[in-house]
C-alpha cells in the first residue's frame, strides 16, 4: 500500500522520495491527491520499468501465449529441475 500526500505535501517532499524508495523498497509508490482524490502516482524507476515491461509482454499476442503456455506447463509439472539445467550447461 502506498503512502498518500496532498499535492502541496508532495511538492514539499519531492526530493525526498528517491531516498525513501531506496530505503524502503516495499514502498515504491506514493499517491498524490487533490482535494482528497487521487490524481497522480509517483513511482520508483524500478517499478515504472517493471510495469512498462509487463505491458509490453501483455500487448504482444505471441509473447502472451508463450507466457500462458509456460504457466500451463508448470501447472502440469512439465519442468526441468534447476540442478539438471545447470549440469547440462556445465555450470
Amino acid at each position: 500500500m502506498s503512502d498518500t500526500y496532498s499535492i502541496m505535501e508532495a511538492r514539499q517532499n519531492l526530493t525526498k522520495f528517491p531516498d525513501e524508495f531506496e530505503k524502503h523498497p516495499e514502498k515504491n509508490a506514493v499517491t498524490v491527491t487533490r482535494r482528497g482524490k487521487p490524481v497522480l502516482a509517483l513511482l520508483s524507476w524500478e517499478l515504472y520499468e517493471a510495469i512498462m515491461e509487463t505491458l509490453g509482454v501483455l500487448s504482444d499476442p505471441e509473447m502472451t501465449e508463450s507466457l500462458k503456455s509456460g504457466l500451463r506447463d508448470i501447472k502440469k509439472g512439465k519442468v526441468i529441475p534447476w540442478e539438471k539445467v545447470k549440469k547440462g550447461l556445465d555450470l
